[in-house]
């Protein structure tokens, strides 16, 4: 009997894993979704590009059409025209570079030395952006169409000729993603708020456990200290999403359609981002301030258990972010208000039981006054983030 071969399960598993990522495609809007968008529209605008350049212009160099189209086709519209007039700005200056000294030292080799200089420093521009090295690109290009044309009328028409295309593979390009399933990405500033809230969420979940039982050892609040202190990528990460997707709605008729004007908007949603990267920074304070506190006190005890009922509700208000839904928005921020409301009860009793056991807030061997202080930020955050969501509900309905 013949075993199943290490190579017959690698190519069992690549074929699940193809099915899973084409499913994906087909069950929402994700990653997986946009790259099959983008393939298909830079696809048709290529083609158009190259029908127009080849069949309609009869253009000597036909190509330079569809290579600009696919070059801006970028994952918003606002980027697409942007990227698009800096490149169109890139390769003007390039073929100018190329006629100038062209014209005033002739195709020699001191000419393309000339040309590469003064193409690469322009192409420092920083107006230009990633488009900067398409000056140089498009010098050469035009160097070795000039060099290959036979009278000076000729070179400067198929110099025209580049910049021709190059218009028409950015206009097409341009058109097909303003036209052809534009990107907009409201769901990706959700997707931001939801890794933080999720980030914030595990943190609190494994914290208050352990300050429920007792004072933790100086290893546990190094580890809690050590991952808290790690966020900061986290909140790179979010907020680069959020801005793709505000930038997605810039020159886009998609946002004109009825059914996105109801949207709560990403003024809303940036200030619960806020809220939770400023909760985040917080939480690492409290665990800072943990870890640096690790000696035994009987007093610290019944503390921390009234500490922890509060992290375990912190913790329920973050559970509630990282399912941020816009259609659902009226009743998560309904319910996000009554646990903010438990949460401000939890936050009292641990002020009660520090006057109950006479701690001191302002002794700074004692990590009771930045506990105290933490928490009561936290609430802030919490009260913010629960008034901005119930006043985009309202919008919304």
């Amino acid at each position: 009997m013949t075993g199943v071969t290490t190579t017959d399960r690698e190519g069992t598993g690549r074929r699940a894993a193809m099915t899973r990522w084409w499913r994906r495609v087909f069950s929402y809007a994700g990653d997986e979704r946009a790259t099959v968008l983008v393939i298909g529209k830079s696809t048709l605008a290529a083609t158009l590009a190259w029908v127009v350049a080849y069949d309609l212009l009869e253009a000597r160099s036909p190509a330079f059409a569809p290579f600009s189209a696919v070059l801006i086709m970028q994952v918003t519209v606002y980027r697409s025209v942007t990227q698009s007039l800096r490149y169109v700005g890139a390769v003007v200056a390039g073929v100018l570079v190329q006629a100038a000294l062209g014209l005033l030292v002739g195709p020699e080799v001191l000419t393309f030395a000339l040309v590469a200089l003064v193409a690469l420093t322009i192409g420092r521009w920083h107006v230009l952006g990633a488009q900067g090295p398409q000056v140089a690109t498009a010098a050469f290009f035009a160097f070795a169409t000039y060099t290959s044309a036979s009278g000076g009328l000729e070179r400067f028409l198929r110099l025209g000729e580049i910049v021709v295309l190059v218009l028409i593979g950015c206009a097409i390009g341009t058109a097909v993603n303003v036209l052809v399933a534009p990107p907009l990405r409201y769901r990706s500033a959700e997707y931001s708020i939801h890794s933080l809230a999720h980030t914030l969420h595990d943190l609190l979940a494994e914290i208050h456990p352990v300050l429920a039982e007792g004072v933790p050892d100086q290893e546990t609040t190094g580890r809690w200290r050590a991952r808290a202190a790690h966020t900061g990528e986290m909140i790179g990460q979010a907020r680069s999403g959020f801005r793709t997707a505000k930038e997605s709605t810039l020159l886009n008729p998609r946002r004109l359609i009825r059914r996105y004007r109801g949207h709560p908007g990403f003024h809303d949603y940036e200030a619960v981002l806020g809220a939770l990267e400023r909760t985040l920074y917080q939480v690492a304070a409290l665990t800072r301030g943990l870890d640096r506190y690790g000696q035994e006190d009987e007093a610290r005890k019944p503390f921390l258990r009234r500490y922890a009922a509060f992290l375990e509700s912190a913790g329920a208000i973050a559970e509630v972010l990282t399912t941020l839904d816009e259609t659902t928005l009226r009743q998560q921020a309904k319910r996000l208000e009554r646990l903010t409301g438990e949460a401000e009860k939890r936050r009292a009793e641990v002020a009660e039981e520090t006057d109950r056991l006479s701690l001191s807030l302002a002794d700074p061997s004692a990590p009771y006054g930045i506990l105290v202080t933490e928490a009561t930020r936290l609430m802030e955050e919490f009260r913010h983030t629960s008034e901005v969501l119930l006043d985009a509900a309202q919008v919304t309905d």
